[in-house]
């Protein structure tokens, strides 16, 4: 993590400018565009609530790809458990 201060502007900017990147990513792997994409929003969410305090990741678009992965991972096991 970066020590440095950090302003909810930058994080703003950090997290619009990731978010295409971040949902590509998920769909290339997992091929599933809606729930990819609300994935990719718990993500931003969690990062917008994470960052302020902790500052930003060295890599912040892996960060985001491996939240949002794992949040969409969840999602398909329980769809299918529910199936």
């Amino acid at each position: 993590m970066k020590p440095d201060r950090t302003t909810d502007d930058d994080i703003e900017d950090l997290l619009r400018r990731h978010a295409p990147q971040v949902l590509g990513a998920l769909v290339r792997r997992y091929g599933h565009f809606d729930p990819a994409e609300d994935s990719v929003q718990e993500a931003l969410i969690a990062a917008a609530g994470q960052w302020p305090g902790d500052g930003i990741p060295d890599n912040p678009r892996g960060w985001l790809i491996r939240v949002a992965s794992r949040r969409l991972t969840d999602r398909l096991r329980s769809d299918e458990a529910r199936r």
